[in-house]
Parts: structure tokens; C-alpha cells; sequence
């Protein structure tokens, strides 16, 4: 099936990533897959969309299991022989009033929103074809808690030459500092998904410019982007957004027609590239 387009979804059973499984279906050239932790819940939801007359695929994705997302690999690359869109989706966040002491909030966040999504992107990033694209769902709590850094952090999140073994670095610091509860002292927000998505963020600028080098000419587009506030479990009932809206800039980003340049590597909110 090397000729079939293939799109990947991670943490597509609900919320915004099923909004973009739904609106893939509808508008991207080629199979569709939901991916989920849990089988029975990805199921539930492809099942979902075929009353709604849509055809998803499902395939088991955790993105904290390297063994589970070698799988999907090396699925994709028997099969399609490689990756045309991803959008890395899957994150978590703590309720706010959660009674979860702040450094267990920090290691498990950063663990999913951070980790998980660099590991997904270290065994898929090289499958990704030509002409490919790639999207990571980031959040505008990113910049905000960017903006709440000392201005060393500050400086090295917004450096043009960072590489991904420093930002990983930067990352497990957080989680040190906030399990001793020093964070603040050190500079960082009091915001664990706030810094979680800062990591997101930066990664993608990263691994924009890696592309850049190594992927030269081969048209491959990579953005971070930010779905908005989205009436789901992490955002809650009171969210402006309903899930379809929120899935439209990671859709708009997924489907960018070959041969434009931009946006690259940036980070954006309903459709605009946000300062960085």
C-alpha cells in the first residue's frame, strides 16, 4: 500500500483528538488513524465515527510505552512504508484544584506532555515522507508561562541553538526542582502543564531546524500549534471552544498544500503564527 496517504492521530478517543480523527476523515486524501492508549475506548470511538458515516482506522498507541510506539512504527512502515501526516495530540493536565502534591503533578506531566510526545517524534519523525507534515499540539500556555521564566530560562527557551539533549535537560530539572519544591526559587513558573507545553513548544522549533538540515528539499513542514480553550476533560464544561473548532488550526496545519513554506516550525493559534 505504498501509494495510500496515512495520517496518525495520538490521543485521538476523545476531545480535540477525535475532533481532527473527524474532520481527517472528512478532508484528508488517504487512511485515517485514531490511536489510543486504551483499545476498547479507540474502538469505541472509531465506532463512533462510523455511525457519523466516517471510516477511521484504529491502531494502539500509548506514547509512554517505547515498545508501543516501536509497533506503530513499524506497523506504518510495512504497510505505508512510511508516514504522511502526524499530529502528536495526546497530553494530560491535573484538574486545578487537584490535592496532588506539585512535584508528582510535575513528573507525570512532563512524563506525557513532554517525554511522551518526544519519543513518539524519535521513532516517527524519520518515517515522515516527503511533502509530509507534522503537528504538535501545543497550548498559549506555553508563552504565558514562558513569560512567568526568569529571563536565563527565558533566553535559552527562545535560543535558536538549543538542541534537544539540552531542552530534555531543562525538563528533568523543572521536575528535580519541583519534587524539592524550589522550583520558583530556580526560576520557573508554578505551572506544571505550563511548562510541560513549553518543552512542546521549543521542540518543534528544534526539530523544525533539524529538518531543515537533514530533510532539506524534501518539503516536510513541522509547526507546534495551539487548539485554543476547548470545552474538554482538561479545559472543562466552560471552554469557549466545542472540540470541532478546537481541531481546526492542528487540521489547517496538517493539510497546508505542498509547496508552501510557512508557516515552519512556529508556534500558532487560530491559523496566525504566535511571537515566540
Amino acid at each position: 500500500m505504498a501509494g495510500v496517504r496515512v495520517a496518525v492521530v495520538t490521543g485521538g478517543n476523545k476531545g480535540i483528538g477525535l475532533a481532527v480523527v473527524r474532520a481527517l476523515c472528512k478532508q484528508f486524501q488517504g487512511d485515517v488513524y485514531l490511536t489510543a492508549r486504551n483499545p476498547k475506548l479507540g474502538e469505541e470511538a472509531v465506532q463512533a465515527l462510523n455511525k457519523e458515516g466516517l471510516c477511521p482506522l484504529f491502531h494502539q498507541l500509548d506514547i509512554n510505552d517505547p515498545n508501543s510506539i516501536r509497533t506503530l512504527r513499524d506497523f506504518l512502515k510495512e504497510k505505508y512504508c512510511g508516514l504522511d501526516v502526524l499530529i502528536n495530540n495526546a497530553g494530560m493536565a491535573f484538574p486545578v484544584a487537584d490535592k496532588t502534591p506539585f512535584g508528582t503533578q510535575a513528573e507525570v506531566t512532563l512524563k506525557t506532555n513532554f517525554f511522551g510526545t518526544l519519543y513518539v517524534s524519535n521513532e516517527l519523525l524519520p518515517i515522515i515522507k516527503p511533502n509530509g507534515r507534522v503537528v504538535n499540539v501545543s497550548s498559549m500556555a506555553s508563552p504565558s508561562a514562558l513569560a512567568k521564566c526568569s529571563p536565563e530560562l527565558q533566553e535559552k527557551f527562545r535560543s535558536d541553538t538549543i538542541t534537544e539533549d539540552e531542552l530534555a535537560k531543562l525538563m528533568e530539572k523543572f521536575v528535580e526542582d519541583a519534587k524539592k519544591g524550589v522550583h520558583q526559587g530556580k526560576g520557573w513558573p508554578d505551572t506544571a502543564y505550563g511548562v510541560s507545553k513549553i518543552g512542546v513548544t521549543v521542540l518543534s522549533r528544534i526539530q523544525a531546524r533539524q529538518l531543515k538540515k537533514t530533510r532539506k528539499g524534501e518539503g516536510i513542514i513541522l509547526n507546534a500549534c495551539c487548539p485554543g480553550w476547548v470545552r474538554t476533560d482538561l479545559a472543562g464544561p466552560n471552554a469557549t471552544k466545542s472540540p470541532d473548532e478546537g481541531a481546526v488550526t492542528p487540521v489547517y496545519l496538517a493539510l497546508l498544500p505542498i509547496g508552501v513554506d510557512a508557516p515552519y516550525g512556529e508556534l500558532v493559534s487560530d491559523k496566525e503564527v504566535v511571537p515566540w
